[in-house]
């Protein structure tokens, strides 16, 4: 087990992989990682492992030759395992020659080992399973603190260490014609002579959320004041959720929610002229993209988390216990910061920022 500082990449690299098995947002961050490798080895083959249903967010993008998904396998027992091994001798079939793990995860680890890859690097980490660190065969440190770093460059960070992509300019993340016409043809006729923008109300994690009541007035005002239209978007579990504030504004407002097909999410707020919502990976999208956000965090917010830069704006509340990083408060799915968050607080924000995007 080396420490990556002391380690230059060979140049006779074909075969690559990175694993990266977080949620959308951080699948959309691994873009600037996957950049950096192919502009090195622009002849190597390059392959992404991620969590089922995740390779569609990254539909088109010409630095990636190929995707592994793990799966939930189903059927009987003996099935199940059958199905497993079939995938992971076709994940070790391709040879890499070398591999990056982008998360701390136990199960990453694990195929890490599996592959077989020659060169496995990976963030060394103390608080883990003492056989983890030990699936790698070179380990770079964790940076000492994020603060200012901001989530893409904390995705890169690893690849750095090991000499690749330090100077390189990271374009924002491309998007194909293609996806752009059939986005286009979604949209409402008479967005086309307004200004509009996206939010994302929903988090997978209720004690993220910020009271809905709170974003219709949002919506409202909007439009009362700036006759700009808003598109809401989401997962199709949350469609429900999106038709029932939709009900009640009197402001012009969408429903896209789980209307799109994960990149054509991106190109939708690529579009936007800006991106509100609570922390999810629809930030993250808008910022990979250029699209300015703003984005209202609870117990989670962390500096080095939200994206660094002018176009990006977060709003908290002041409570002295922000940020807690439990689950809501008392780690009971409720979180008094945000459910008293003002909303004149968020509105301060987003009028600070229009003139900048209309």
């Amino acid at each position: 087990m080396i420490i990556a500082g002391s380690f230059t990449a060979p140049e006779n690299i074909s075969s690559i992989l990175v694993i990266q098995l977080g949620d959308i947002g951080d699948v959309i961050l691994t873009f600037p990682t996957l950049f950096a490798l192919k502009t090195t080895y622009p002849h190597a083959k390059l392959s992404l492992l991620m969590r089922e249903g995740r390779s569609e967010l990254l539909e088109g993008l010409p630095c990636v030759d190929n995707f592994f998904e793990v799966r939930k396998y189903r059927g009987s027992y003996f099935r199940r395992i059958r199905d497993q091994f079939i995938f992971l001798k076709a994940l070790r079939s391709q040879r890499f020659d070398l591999l990056f793990d982008l998360r701390a995860d136990d199960r990453g680890a694990v195929m890490a080992r599996i592959s077989g890859a020659a060169v496995r690097g990976a963030l060394y980490y103390k608080d883990v399973p003492f056989w983890r660190n030990r699936m790698f065969t070179h380990l770079t440190e964790p940076a000492i603190s994020y603060e200012m770093e901001g989530p893409t460059e904390q995705s890169l960070r690893i690849v750095k260490s090991f000499g690749i992509g330090k100077d390189l300019k990271i374009p924002d993340f491309p998007v194909t014609e293609s996806i752009r016409e059939r986005v286009r043809a979604m949209l409402p006729i008479d967005l086309a002579s307004r200004p509009w923008i996206t939010i994302s109300p929903f988090s997978r994690w209720s004690y993220k959320d910020w009271p809905y009541e709170n974003w219709i007035e949002i919506v409202n005002w909007l439009w009362s004041e700036y006759k700009i239209a808003v598109l809401i978007v989401g997962a199709t579990e949350e469609r429900s959720k999106a038709d029932e504030i939709i009900q009640i504004c009197r402001g012009r407002a969408y429903n896209f929610a789980g209307r799109t097909k994960l990149s054509e999410l991106v190109e939708l707020i690529r579009m936007s002229r800006m991106h509100v919502g609570v922390d999810t990976g629809a930030v993250h999208i808008a910022a990979a993209v250029g699209t300015p956000t703003i984005t209202i965090y609870g117990p989670t917010y962390l500096e080095g988390w939200s994206h660094p830069g002018r176009k990006h704006r977060a709003v908290f509340s002041d409570m002295e216990c922000v940020p807690c990083h439990q689950v809501g408060c008392n780690n009971q799915h409720r979180s008094i910061c945000l459910e008293t968050l003002k909303v004149e607080r968020v509105r301060m924000t987003i009028r600070q920022a229009l003139p900048e995007v209309l």
